[in-house]
């Protein structure tokens, strides 16, 4: 929700352009074609929301909405210590939308189904009278996003740590998916790194398991082109739906440059072939056969989450990959074939 870093290493940027660079996610106003980065500044909101909460400061500012530092003046007055709170409403964009707070109201309905220590905290739901902007409350979280814990370590982390972040992660996504929720946008800059660990946040492109689809309004991908590309499984870029194995992919390319100090698509944005495996010859065996067969072109063979959950609890400390890189030759040569 913050903004970034530059590389402290001269040497990275023709090597590995920085993370949030690559990571902005496509997302256009149907009607307008806003910019990415276009929101409405504190100037625009109202200071004091539904005449409870005074807003502060901007945090962050996405494809669709904008994140708000506010103060709880009802928490305040009964004495609660935490009195903090983050606000989201929709961009200027989107806002300007007959459907808009329906499209805001499900990314809080979706958010409000998980309860689980590494996803955010969704509170409550509200549109202010006066001025007729919804928005909803979340927990104020403390710590930095995942990308810049990547520029910091150009080469990935060592096993053990990002096995730390890695296993918390997987859960929170069992976890969403076991409840119908596909977040839709797995990536670096939507996971922060807080003392209680990973957590999963920014839910606005979320969407319910099509087999659990019940009333709740959806994000046309006809009309809204909601994705971020070098974490969009194959399958999105040719206009599939959102399934768990798609998520699996995002995921995967996640603990891929973790774990390996690189994105497994290099410099490119769209993951036109598989990618090169070779950068997985410092994990544990059995991880890495689980993680990259998660990064397979072909959703049906990528494994389930909780077999790359299970993959990465079970795995030693002892590095080597038997025949991955065969596989990635073979794989890589059946691409070339095709193409």
């Amino acid at each position: 929700m913050s903004g970034r870093k530059p590389g402290r290493k001269a040497r990275r940027k023709s090597k590995r352009p920085s993370s949030a660079a690559l990571a902005r996610p496509i997302t256009q106003s149907p009607a307008q074609g806003g910019h990415p980065g276009a929101g409405r500044t504190p100037g625009q909101l109202p200071e004091l929301l539904c005449g409870r909460y005074k807003i502060e400061r901007l945090l962050g500012v996405g494809g669709m909405g904008a994140v708000y530092r506010a103060r709880d003046l009802l928490r305040e007055v009964h004495g609660e210590p935490a009195a903090h709170v983050a606000l989201k409403t929709l961009s200027s964009e989107f806002a300007e939308h007959p459907d808009a707070n329906s499209l805001l109201h499900s990314e809080f309905s979706l958010t409000s189904r998980l309860h689980h220590p590494n996803i955010v905290r969704a509170c409550h739901f509200d549109l202010d009278p006066a001025s007729q902007q919804a928005f909803f409350t979340l927990e104020l979280l403390k710590g930095s996003t995942l990308d810049q814990l990547l520029d910091a370590y150009p080469s990935g982390l060592p096993w053990v740590q990002a096995r730390e972040i890695a296993l918390p992660l997987i859960d929170a996504l069992i976890h969403a998916h076991a409840h119908d929720v596909l977040h839709g946008d797995i990536k670096p800059g939507n996971i922060l790194l807080c003392e209680q660990g990973p957590i999963l946040f920014d839910f606005g492109l979320a969407q319910l398991d099509e087999s659990a689809r019940a009333g709740l309004p959806q994000l046309n991908r006809q009309r809204f082109t909601a994705l971020t590309p070098r974490y969009a499984a194959p399958e999105l870029h040719q206009h599939a739906p959102l399934t768990a194995a798609s998520e699996t992919f995002a995921v995967a390319c996640v603990l891929f440059e973790l774990s390996c100090g690189r994105h497994p698509l290099g410099n490119r944005d769209t993951p036109e072939r598989l990618a090169d495996l070779r950068p997985l010859a410092r994990l544990p065996r059995r991880a890495a056969r689980c993680l990259g067969a998660a990064l397979d072109s072909q959703p049906q063979k990528r494994p389930s989450l909780e077999e790359l959950s299970d993959a990465f609890r079970k795995s030693s400390r002892k590095v080597g990959l038997g025949g991955l890189f065969r596989h990635w030759a073979r794989t890589r040569r059946h691409d070339a074939n095709r193409s």
